[in-house]
């Protein structure tokens, strides 16, 4: 069973970046395809990107822009959300997710983490 931890969240001013890792423990890192996730106050979580179990498929959802990179270091069990040209709107929680398959819809994930906080200011 999977264990996520997130860091790197914090504040930035509009236009910064920001750096997201999520490291997992207990269970084996090459079997699950990752995913972030985000949730601003009274909106529902929404897909941000995910990575397939090699790291080889990358995917995003729109509002990306080509501003987000995710990656993954499979010695290490860490997988990255680099964030370039941060918008008030990033604001959310993020959250990194485990799952057998790589997909969008949150409710194909089996494994969380508790969230970091992202807030950019304008």
């Amino acid at each position: 069973q999977a264990q996520l931890v997130e860091s790197g969240g914090g504040l930035v001013q509009a236009g910064g970046s920001l750096r997201l890792s999520c490291v997992a423990s207990g269970g084996s890192f090459t079997k699950y395809a990752m995913g972030w996730f985000r949730q601003a106050p009274g909106k529902e979580r929404e897909f941000v990107s995910a990575i397939s179990l090699s790291g080889a498929s990358t995917f995003y959802a729109d509002f990306v822009k080509g501003r987000f990179t995710i990656s993954r270091d499979n010695i290490k069990n860490i997988v990255y959300l680099h964030m370039n040209n941060l918008a008030p709107e990033d604001t959310a929680v993020y959250y990194c997710a485990a799952g057998r398959l790589v997909r969008r819809e949150s409710a194909e994930y089996d494994y969380w983490g508790q969230g970091t906080q992202v807030t950019v200011s304008s």
